[in-house]
């Protein structure tokens, strides 16, 4: 398919109707949209695509959507990159810069993108009922792409196999291209080799492993270094599971560990369930493993992460898509519907003697805020604005047993808000959103979400973006993430903390606005 940069679209405007179009986060204009795909970057700028529905605002007729950014906060939405045909549905997968041009489709001097797509074969056609693995490749840096005629590259013939995420790997004086991949109903990663992005060789298999009770989904492989050390690195293999994340329905849960360029192998703190949560002889003992299981994000509405690449500086940068299986198809959103998570960049660090993920949100050095001296709690904060977003970062030193309490969105009655708190008595961080507004679409929506938050000398730290239809909270440097939509009444503006602990030291509370 070839497409046009003369038709793309202006940047997302605010949604005039509802109130809830994020301000700093991306969505399609008026279409739906689910993963992230074929993240990178390119020439100067991120290009994010996406699972999108061109022609309505539920899931269905899956192709690529396109946007490209230069600051990954503020986005252009393009025409539909590789579009679904009679043949094939274009589910998730990846892209990559053909450096070597192993492909043939570009030129060392200007490698090709290229990107590797799930084909979902259509009834009639010769693969009918199963997934497999194509290509496509542009040689106009993204603008334009052109499907591979020797489509698909790879099958299992598998109904369920798919969401190639592809990288290359370096290692021992040798060099290729590595697919990560699902057979998700078998709840296994499983790994490919190949040369030239055509020819592919399997190399292993992972899992059932931790969060196991789901399909598995989007896949990701990419090494870190251990507290900054290069000469300490780890790998990392995120897995997405739907259902039977943490926090319920859809989320993404990861794993620590080493690879060789032939098999992952995590570390054992990194496995609840050795052999999955499904192995485990009660239900009891599946809700405990579930809580120890390793988790990007505790909240109910972050799925499908996977990171950039071809990234400047080696910087691992993911986005997720904002939004859960139990209720997508019905955000009270028009006309579009989902949006993706603010981008984070990934460290790798020791917590209590493990390797684990911290996750910093990728903002704009922050405009000078709101500074509030200490005083006498309930503390005031500037009201939530509609067309900008804002960012509250909080430190604080608790001595005794009484709660933090966060109201987000409040209404003036106190009938609606959004509450976060932090309770030392049981060391946990809940995000409550069963009062924030409009949860009566989906029965599942309303939902108290809960993670354990152990404080170093008691100091608490919470750095939280709210965005029109979503709180996301990155508690002690992004140790513990927490993300949740929320739909307020468009006068529910209150933001507020309260210490019910009188031995509290704040130590600070800025609010900024980003726009």
């Amino acid at each position: 398919m070839s497409t046009s940069l003369d038709a793309a679209r202006p940047e997302t405007a605010p949604d005039k109707d509802s109130g809830f179009r994020p301000a700093i986060h991306f969505t399609a204009k008026d279409t739906w949209l689910n993963d992230p795909n074929g993240l990178v970057f390119h020439d100067g700028l991120y290009h994010l695509f996406f699972q999108n529905n061109p022609s309505g605002n539920v899931w269905g007729n899956m192709s690529w959507g396109h946007a490209t950014s230069e600051d990954l906060l503020h986005w252009t939405e393009l025409p539909v990159a590789i579009a679904c045909d009679e043949r094939e549905d274009i589910f998730s997968g990846s892209v990559v810069v053909d450096h070597g041009n192993t492909s043939g489709f570009g030129t060392a001097e200007a490698p090709a993108l290229v990107a590797i797509y799930t084909s979902a074969f259509k009834p009639g056609t010769e693969y009918s009922g199963t997934q497999a693995q194509s290509l496509a490749y542009s040689t106009d840096s993204g603008m334009t792409w052109q499907k591979y005629g020797g489509n698909p590259v790879l099958t299992r013939g598998s109904a369920h196999f798919r969401d190639p995420k592809v990288f290359r790997y370096e290692g021992g004086g040798d060099a290729y291209w590595v697919m990560v991949a699902v057979e998700a109903q078998q709840q296994k990663v499983v790994l490919y080799r190949s040369d030239d992005l055509t020819s592919w060789d399997f190399l292993s298999e992972f899992g059932p492993a931790n969060a196991d009770e789901g399909e598995w989904e989007c896949p990701d492989l990419f090494p870190l270094a251990l507290d900054g050390d290069p000469a300490d690195t780890r790998w990392v293999l995120i897995v997405n599971v739907n259902p039977g994340a943490v926090a319920g329905g859809s989320g993404g849960q990861y794993f620590v560990g080493q690879f060789d360029g032939v098999r992952f192998v995590p570390d054992a703190a990194a496995l609840a369930a050795p052999a999955g949560l499904s192995a485990l002889p009660d239900a009891e003992a599946r809700t405990e493993a579930l809580q120890h299981c390793l988790w990007l994000d505790w909240g109910r509405d972050c799925y499908a992460s996977v990171s950039f690449s071809n990234v400047p500086g080696g910087r691992r940068i993911i986005i997720g898509w904002m939004s859960n299986w139990d209720y997508a198809n019905e955000l009270p959103t028009s006309p579009w519907r989902s949006a993706m998570t603010l981008p984070r960049e990934l460290r790798l660090v020791t917590v209590e003697g493990s390797p684990r993920l911290v996750q910093e949100p990728v903002l704009p050095e922050l405009p000078a805020g709101s500074d509030l001296e200490p005083g006498d709690p309930p503390f005031s904060l500037p009201d939530a604005e509609p067309g900008s977003a804002q960012v509250i970062d909080a430190e604080m030193r608790l001595e005794g047993e009484g709660l933090v309490e966060f109201l987000l969105f409040g209404s003036r009655d106190g009938a609606q808000g959004t509450y976060l708190r932090y309770d030392p008595t049981t060391a946990r961080l809940t995000l409550d959103r069963r009062n924030s507004g409009n949860t009566g679409f989906h029965q599942k929506f309303p939902s108290v979400e809960s993670a354990p938050l152990e404080l170093e000398d008691g100091l608490l730290k919470l750095l939280i973006v709210a965005d029109h239809c979503s709180v996301e909270v990155f508690a002690q440097d992004g140790r513990v993430v927490l993300t949740d939509l929320v739909f307020p009444d468009v006068r529910s503006l209150e933001n507020r903390l309260t210490l019910t602990d009188s031995r509290a030291t704040l130590l600070k509370l800025a609010v900024s606005k980003l726009a």
